[in-house]
């Protein structure tokens, strides 16, 4: 399927540097004999305007990775900032500020309010934060996702592929930094989830979004620009322009049978 997407960048995108970094950024859970190193010291930036897609074996500590990079968790040590802004400086409520202006997110879940339409859903988090949402972007963000014939429909009058979208637009609407999404077609059959991916993909070819999207699944990272691969809680590996074929090749390496002494 083939989405046209009007040509628009978000605000922020002629800043310099990457959108967002980790610095030997570690997490580690409990003491003594339980102590669980989830991220072991792990570097890496996420360029603005890219797809990059995070993957590794369960317990690799992906979707750690991706909560102290979005201020949903805090490190162990190490640092993480998020437009140019370095977390670990912020109090709760500065880092909930933040997370309102820098980051969009999408979940497995679509986590949409029931007694909300779709619109009211798509702007919440701009009302939430006391700003106004910028009509021509949101009418944007609208037309990527396809949604405009469907603004005054409830969750509940909506499939599983077309709450996903809604989420997506929700992300989208106040131009964040990085919109981070964690297995967002965990949920959605084969046909939905590539068409929530396309609107992902075009949401940075077209709109100049930076898209960090944690995944299992060697097809849906194949729609990112590049592939950062994760195992024992350490950057293992990373591919570019990745397909597929490629993706799995390099997750079958991570398996215990495919490893060498």
């Amino acid at each position: 399927m083939t989405h046209t997407v009007p040509s628009a960048r978000p605000a922020g995108s002629a800043l310099v540097g990457p959108a967002a970094r980790a610095t030997t950024l570690t997490k580690t859970y409990g003491r003594g004999d339980t102590r669980v190193t989830a991220l072991d010291a792990v570097s890496v930036d996420f360029a603005r305007g890219r797809f990059t897609a995070v993957m590794g074996p369960s317990g690799s500590g992906k979707s750690t990775l991706m909560h102290c990079m979005a201020g949903l968790d805090r490190p162990t040590s190490g640092s993480a900032t998020l437009g140019g802004v370095e977390l670990s400086a912020l109090g709760d409520r500065e880092l909930t500020r933040l997370r309102r202006e820098k980051a969009g997110f999408v979940f497995q879940g679509f986590n949409l309010l029931p007694t909300l339409t779709a619109l009211e859903n798509i702007t919440l988090p701009l009302r939430l934060a006391g700003r106004r949402p910028d009509g021509a972007w949101l009418d944007t963000v609208i037309a990527a996702v396809g949604l405009a014939g469907r603004l005054a429909h409830r969750p509940a009058q909506l499939s599983g592929g077309q709450q996903q979208r809604v989420a997506v637009a929700r992300a989208l609407a106040s131009r964040p930094e990085v919109v981070f999404a964690d297995e967002p077609t965990g949920n959605l059959d084969s046909r939905a989830g590539a068409e929530v991916l396309g609107f992902l993909r075009d949401s940075v070819r077209e709109l100049g979004q930076t898209v960090v999207m944690v995944t299992h699944d060697p097809a849906a990272a194949a729609h990112a620009d590049r592939v950062v691969f994760l195992a024992d809680g350490r950057l293992a590996d990373e591919l570019h322009a990745p397909t597929p074929g490629a993706v799995l090749d390099r997750m079958l390496a991570f398996e215990p049978q495919g490893r060498t002494a």
